[in-house]
């Protein structure tokens, strides 16, 4: 088949198959936790710019329901490989048709493309960095200032969804740097300039919030960071992954100055640089992945693209092949899995919730993590808040939850952690006992997970404050004096006194 017809194929076929994952999958820690964003939209959030916040808080204006709240991140490889087919031919005039329909198709069924249908922080950044890249490259083609005007947009738009979109606009100054030319540095300059506001922006609510996003992305979630011998090996794989070993290869092996190359180089490099002492994502990818396969499509003879091409028809049919052989296994095939507690609270959310209800009236509901508790928010007609310390990730709930109004007050605390001894008080439970005025424990099962229910009548606000809350404060609100701040809201609740400060 042409790739034309193949590309007109696999189109209906993938759709189909992310349309059905989208809806039998059920919803992760992760998505849950910012479609509590979309609940509570704001000008930023704790861990990262607001734009994933504000797309589901439009999107929950028309419902719920967790198939359309994953429709932008469902019809995504459809709509990049539509756009990688629009802009070849103005990248390269005289392209041959096929190349860039060659282009769509890789696009479409690259891995990650088949199966990730889950809507995060990195759904509207891969959207704005691949059309931030496209309208860069076609702008540098004859310096049309309308064109780098909506590169800078779409850049803006990448700034406010993660601040990896940095790396981007790194990769626009070494391209302009290659091409030596005055009008590229205007049009870089003009890019730049368009994301001022979204720099602005952040700047401000971060004045008036902590600093959080700067704390967590550059100061919290690096402590301990150094040297490490398995993360860069661990990158190669992640790598070869996402592009797949022939595609790789192809993509070294045709290397070169031109800006296409370069604008998927820079980034990987960077990426590389990190991955000598952090776990680089999957995800943190895969906005950079479209530009590498186009790459491809106009460099490859055509009899290298074809066995390209069928390659990545028969790898998305193992994918297909895998999850649907995995989605027909019970679930009970992970019980020896260290993950299966989790893997339950997330399939049998409805039903743990239904156990808990008896106690909705007279409890406010928590959990011991913000990954169960974004769940359970999920399914309940009542917000589950993060109970305890918690980890340097996702610490939203700070802001959300105000403790104070709980003293006095019970709380019921929905845990996986385990009672080691007949009275349900151990090393792991007996905390809880020292921040409320009586203590409960009770046990609910589902398909043979235990799951510890805490009842902890009279809320105890003081002890809570000068025990966790403090340790919260000085982990993960040390904040650096030369900032200047405008207002904590974690500090100003519970340490009015105190400033978060190092």
């Amino acid at each position: 088949m042409s790739a034309r017809r193949l590309f007109l194929v696999f189109l209906p076929l993938t759709l189909a198959f992310r349309l059905w994952l989208g809806w039998a999958m059920p919803v992760t820690g992760d998505e849950a936790y910012f479609v509590d964003w979309g609940r509570h939209p704001d000008w930023g959030f704790y861990d990262h710019p607001p734009m994933v916040g504000w797309w589901l808080a439009a999107q929950l204006l028309l419902g719920d329901a967790l198939v359309w709240l994953r429709l932008s991140a469902i019809l995504q490889p459809a709509l990049l490989a539509a756009a990688v087919a629009w802009f070849a031919p103005r990248l390269s005039p005289g392209l041959a048709p096929e190349r860039a329909w060659w282009a769509a198709l890789l696009v479409l069924l690259a891995p990650v493309n088949v199966w990730n249908v889950f809507v995060t922080t990195d759904t509207p950044l891969i959207y704005f960095s691949v059309l931030a890249a496209l309208a860069w490259l076609r702008a540098t083609r004859d310096d049309s200032r309308g064109w780098y005007v909506l590169a800078g947009l779409m850049l803006c738009l990448a700034v406010l969804s993660k601040y990896f979109a940095a790396l981007l606009g790194f990769a626009f100054l070494v391209h302009a740097l290659t091409l030596r030319r005055r009008a590229a540095f205007v049009g870089l300059a003009i890019a730049y300039a368009c994301t001022v506001p979204a720099l602005a922006l952040m700047a401000w609510w971060n004045a008036g919030h902590c600093w959080a996003n700067v704390m967590f992305n550059f100061v919290n979630r690096h402590e301990g960071a150094g040297l490490n011998v398995t993360t860069l090996p661990l990158y190669a794989v992640t790598l070869l992954y996402v592009l797949t070993p022939p595609a790789l290869w192809l993509w070294w092996k045709t290397r070169g100055r031109e800006g296409l190359w370069l604008l998927a180089a820079v980034p990987f490099a960077l990426f590389a640089l990190l991955a000598l002492a952090k776990t680089v994502g999957l995800h943190w990818l895969l906005g950079f992945v479209p530009l590498a396969l186009l790459w491809l499509a106009l460099q490859l003879s055509e009899t290298t693209l074809a066995k390209l091409g069928k390659f990545f028809v028969g790898f998305a049919a193992l994918h297909v092949a895998a999850i649907v052989a995995i989605a027909l296994l019970p679930m009970e095939t992970w019980k020896r899995s260290h993950l299966y507690d989790g893997i339950v609270l997330t399939f049998e959310a409805d039903r743990l919730i239904e156990r808990l209800q008896p106690f909705a009236r007279d409890y406010a509901f928590a959990s011991d993590g913000y990954s169960n508790a974004a769940t359970l928010s999920f399914h309940s007609a009542k917000r589950f808040m993060v109970f305890g310390e918690g980890g340097y990730h996702a610490r939203q709930d700070d802001f959300l939850t105000d403790w104070r109004k709980h003293d006095g007050r019970n709380i019921l605390i929905l845990t996986k952690r385990r009672p080691a001894s007949p009275t349900g008080i151990s090393s792991g439970h007996a905390e809880f006992s020292a921040w409320f005025h009586e203590v409960e424990l009770k046990t609910v099962e589902l398909r043979g997970v235990a799951f510890t229910v805490v009842l902890g009548r009279g809320f105890n606000y003081a002890a809570y404050r000068d025990d966790v809350l403090a340790r919260i404060k000085s982990r993960y609100y040390a904040i650096p004096a030369w900032l200047p701040r405008k207002g904590c809201t974690f500090c100003d609740r519970h340490f009015p006194d105190t400033p978060c400060t190092r």
